[in-house]
């Protein structure tokens, strides 16, 4: 608990309220140097408090007296963007922060008249903070400190100029930090050209994390059966998961097919509108158990409480599309379920994909309302 007698009043006592009994090992090792105003580039698996351990030290800076933006944070998906506001809105209670959250597709208008009210923390998506900043309508000469939440995505080839621009329009002594569940040399290096002064590293490993007991099992079926097994899954098993596909028009057509045969589902991927999202999110938040159809860039750093399964209806690319899915259930020391669903060929290809992160994924069966493990 070494930095909590450091933050202020109003912060203490929400983390009191919040009922936390530890710091995380992320927030350990990040909130100290995030508060001495350090760069810092932080790596830590999904799941084990990242966001907390910027909110804190950088609320802690705020100067509540000056109503202009001090605090930019960019996120790459809408859901993140508004999960992470939701976490500074709880935060700031007791203060006199103020914030606001700006998301591509979303009314502008409504978006400038939210500006007016010169909020001190601003969270957004690249593409519409850029916007705002050109029309001269979010001022960035007052901004402290930026974060990159997700931040190998903010500097992949799709945002990495706009999320340039950005921090380029802030202050000359600004801090940056960036939090990733995958960090590796590249991103590290596009962050580095974004920080005036050294950066600190933070790295915080699996070992380093409570466990919970999370069992990684696949189901085997021909291509065509894969519906069927979903719609036995969701009927038979009691679950809160989050099942994972490749491409929005098959997600679309699987929808179709599972409510037609009365699985009671949500939809969540870039072409839904921002109503939709926010239903199937709350909906599925609220529910004791439900099933999310997603794709990857839609579920990015989502974090739903209690949820029990991720199914990889599509198998993962590569083995850290597998760990950032995957890292939904479990955690903080829960447990949960990780399930393929596979043909006889993907057997292989998984089992190869797992075996680079040393994972053991163990054969499944589905029998009365229960997955078995095949020994």
């Amino acid at each position: 608990m070494s930095f909590l007698q450091e933050l202020k009043p109003f912060l203490q006592e929400n983390w009191s309220k919040a009922e936390f009994t530890d710091v995380t090992a992320i927030q350990e090792k990040a909130v100290l140097p995030i508060l001495e105003g350090s760069d810092v580039i932080a790596g830590s698996p999904t799941g084990t408090g990242k966001t907390l351990a910027y909110v804190l030290p950088l609320l802690h800076q705020i100067d509540e007296t000056k109503k202009n933006a001090q605090l930019v944070i960019l996120a790459p998906s809408r859901e993140l963007v508004m999960q992470i506001f939701d976490e500074i809105k709880k935060w700031s209670e007791g203060s006199s922060i103020t914030s606001a959250a700006f998301i591509g597709g979303a009314n502008i208008k409504r978006q400038l008249e939210k500006l007016k009210k010169s909020p001190q923390v601003i969270v957004g998506t690249p593409g519409r903070i850029q916007e705002l900043i050109k029309l001269k309508k979010l001022k960035m000469h007052h901004v402290k400190a930026i974060v990159l939440d997700e931040g190998d995505q903010l500097l992949a080839a799709e945002h990495k100029n706009t999320v340039k621009d950005i921090v380029k329009s802030s202050l000359n002594e600004r801090q940056v930090v960036l939090f990733t569940a995958t960090l590796n040399v590249s991103t590290e290096s596009k962050a580095r050209d974004l920080m005036k002064k050294d950066p600190i590293i933070v790295k915080v490993d699996r070992e380093d994390i409570p466990v919970g007991q999370v069992d990684h099992l696949y189901l085997v079926c021909e291509q065509r059966e894969k519906a069927l097994m979903l719609e036995r899954l969701a009927k038979n098993v009691r679950m809160k998961a989050l099942a994972f596909m490749k491409d929005i028009g098959n997600l679309d057509v699987l929808a179709e097919k599972l409510e037609y045969k009365d699985v009671d589902l949500h939809v969540l991927h870039s072409d839904t509108s921002k109503e939709e999202r926010e239903a199937a999110l709350k909906n599925l938040r609220n529910e004791a158990q439900g099933l999310l159809l997603t794709t990857d860039v839609a579920a990015r750093g989502l974090d739903i409480t209690g949820l029990t399964h991720v199914i990889h209806f599509d198998l993962p690319l590569n083995i850290d599309q597998y760990i950032h899915r995957s890292g939904r259930t479990g955690r903080q020391g829960a447990s949960g379920t990780v399930l393929s669903i596979v043909t006889e060929r993907e057997v292989r290809e998984l089992k190869k994909l797992t075996k680079e992160d040393n994972i053991i994924v163990k054969k499944a069966r589905l029998y009365r309302g229960e997955l078995v493990i095949e020994e």
